[in-house]
């Protein structure tokens, strides 16, 4: 081991995130399945296909009416 070798650091948030994974042993499970819930879904692709069919173009300036501000 060298002499100019440090302790290993560990910054407050990973000291954190450790101290609740010991005090919540399930905290990472219920991560998970909350990502199952949200985001590990199957996509219909022809739902998919609908949406883009349907999409509309958006316009050079997002807040322009297509009529005049003073009705004209």
């Amino acid at each position: 081991m060298s002499i100019f070798r440090r302790p290993d650091y560990t910054s407050e948030v990973s000291q954190f995130i450790e101290t609740m994974k010991t005090q919540k042993p399930t905290l990472e499970a219920e991560q998970r399945e909350g990502r199952a819930i949200w985001w590990d879904q199957k996509i219909d692709l022809s739902v998919e296909q609908e949406y883009q069919a349907a999409r509309v173009d958006q316009q050079p300036y997002v807040y322009q009416t297509s009529q005049h501000p003073n009705g004209k």
